[in-house]
């Protein structure tokens, strides 16, 4: 018999019975009110919305994409799908109508789950069912699910898109397995236990929120915490010590903004053991202002949405500034050669991180991709384009990207799909798009445009036009006017010599 394992069943079922009473999600607003979820109402409602999925009539492996607000709801109808036995397609209520209608066209979606103020072109919704906040309110005071879907630990439970080399997002398959492939992570970057406060920093559409903010805590029976108020830096210290969170979770960025605007001693943070860090490179200088204003360790982790986090630092791996911290515990990682024979080169050589196939945090596969499958796949091991060494002692350490992917406030955003929005500008004869350095710790995106002929548009506009077409984190930042682009001799755009423009 095939091993049977159900990732919702995994994060609720036997919290539910061992520790019913206990809060399992708080949703905190901004001035001191708190929704809270025990685990035993939490895992009824999850039951309930799975039954209530189940009646519509649909399928086993049924996509359900959910683009609610970042509220109790979203975490709830995540679960739900899961638990159901179909397909979780976490999205974002930010995304313009036409990259919503893609991702429901290309993933198949056969439900959409939308916030009541979330806009959808009824030519993208046809021959799909649209559930609205009310319709889920009325799925939760159903009767539940008697028992979450007996499904395979292989069985695919969620779907999510992430950039690619393309101008279009590619969909990531993870399977049930893929919950329980982040207990390294568990002792050795977020040294989780069932006593712990999680306070995450960010929204629930990005799967570093849904992990580490939510399935992380709940699969070791721990409280997650997430805010719903306004996006003030200066509010964190007060979040953390009225909820007495024991860890928060956010990228470098919201750390460094917490140091500027935040009056940390103003707050009693004796509670919080360490902060984690992922989604974009921790600089050594932050670490250490971090650590000077707080006395709190802060630990990084690499990871990617083809695996999650499986590189850190954390209570058994110690910091080492600049690194992210070495390969967990039970984790298979090696560098290979850009190219030939995929053989693991030894350490302090520059080549591709690889992750053994064997890993069961790793995803199934792209969504109809198989080019995608291809271009990763190197004999035994995954590749997921960046360059790296690994010193004597096993830290990594991080030499750019093999391909021109950008790292966005911790989203990967692919500058293909950036330029052919401005490309379609009327003022705009060429573009190109690249990560942009502001600061020495801090990277952007910006677009680098030659204008057309008589063209009047300036950055301003431009800008505007992208946040007509593409989610506000795709967005760039600024905007650099060029008589030319840097290309190669066949003509290729040099991105890397656009971010040094």
């Amino acid at each position: 018999m095939s091993d049977r394992f159900n990732a919702a069943a995994h994060c609720l079922s036997e919290n539910a019975r061992l520790r019913p009473d206990k809060a399992a999600l708080v949703m905190a607003g901004a001035d001191g009110a708190s929704a809270i979820l025990t685990f035993a109402e939490a895992d009824r409602a999850v039951r309930s919305i799975a039954a209530g999925l189940l009646g519509l009539g649909l399928e086993p492996g049924a996509r359900v994409m959910v683009r609610l607000g970042h509220e109790a709801d979203y975490v709830l109808t995540y679960f739900a799908a899961l638990a159901a036995g179909l397909v979780a397609l976490p999205a974002s209520p930010q995304l313009t109508p036409a990259e919503a209608a893609f991702l429901a066209e290309d993933s198949g979606a056969a439900v959409i789950v939308a916030g009541a103020d979330v806009t959808l072109d009824p030519d993208d919704v046809v021959g799909r069912i649209v559930l609205r906040p009310a319709d889920i309110a009325a799925f939760k005071a159903g009767p539940p699910l008697p028992a979450y879907a007996d499904t395979a630990a292989e069985d695919q439970a969620i779907l999510v898109y992430t950039s690619g080399t393309t101008s279009r997002p590619k969909g990531v398959r993870h399977a049930h397995r893929s919950v329980r492939g982040r207990a390294p992570m568990h002792a050795h970057w977020l040294g989780l236990t069932d006593t712990d406060v999680m306070l995450h920093a960010g929204t629930l559409n990005w799967t570093y929120t849904l992990g580490v903010g939510v399935t992380d805590p709940w699969a070791c029976g721990a409280t997650a915490v997430l805010y719903d108020g306004p996006r003030d830096p200066a509010l964190w210290p007060a979040l953390i010590a009225r909820h007495g969170a024991t860890i928060f979770a956010a990228v470098p960025s919201l750390y460094r903004q917490i140091l500027k605007y935040a009056d940390l001693a103003a707050h009693d943070l004796s509670g919080l053991r360490h902060g984690v860090t992922a989604g974009e490179a921790l600089s050594p200088e932050l670490l250490a202002a971090w650590e000077a204003a707080t006395g709190k360790p802060l630990y990084e982790a690499l990871g990617m949405s083809e695996i999650s986090t499986y590189v850190s630092s954390g209570p058994t791996i110690p910091v080492r500034p600049g690194s992210p911290g070495r390969p967990q515990p039970g984790r298979r990682v090696a560098i290979l050669p850009t190219d030939g024979p995929p053989e693991p080169l030894p350490p302090g050589e520059i080549g591709l991180l690889a992750v053994h196939r064997s890993e069961p945090g790793l995803t199934l596969g792209y969504w109809n991709r198989p080019d995608e499958d291809a271009a990763v796949t190197r004999g035994e091991w995954f590749t997921g384009g960046d360059l790296a060494r690994l010193d004597a002692d096993g830290y990594l350490w991080f030499h750019g990207r093999n391909d021109d992917l950008m790292n966005a406030l911790g989203y990967r955003v692919s500058p293909s799909e950036v330029e052919a929005v401005l490309a379609r500008h009327p003022d705009v004869a060429e573009v190109g798009v690249a990560e942009l350095a502001v600061r020495a710790d801090l990277r952007v995106i910006a677009a680098f445009v030659v204008p057309k002929p008589g063209a009047t548009s300036e950055a301003a506009d431009l800008l505007a036009f992208c946040g007509q077409h593409l989610a506000a984190y795709k967005c760039p930042r600024e905007v650099r006017f060029l008589d030319a682009l840097p290309r190669t001799p066949n003509g290729k755009v040099q991105r890397r010599r656009l971010g040094q423009t």
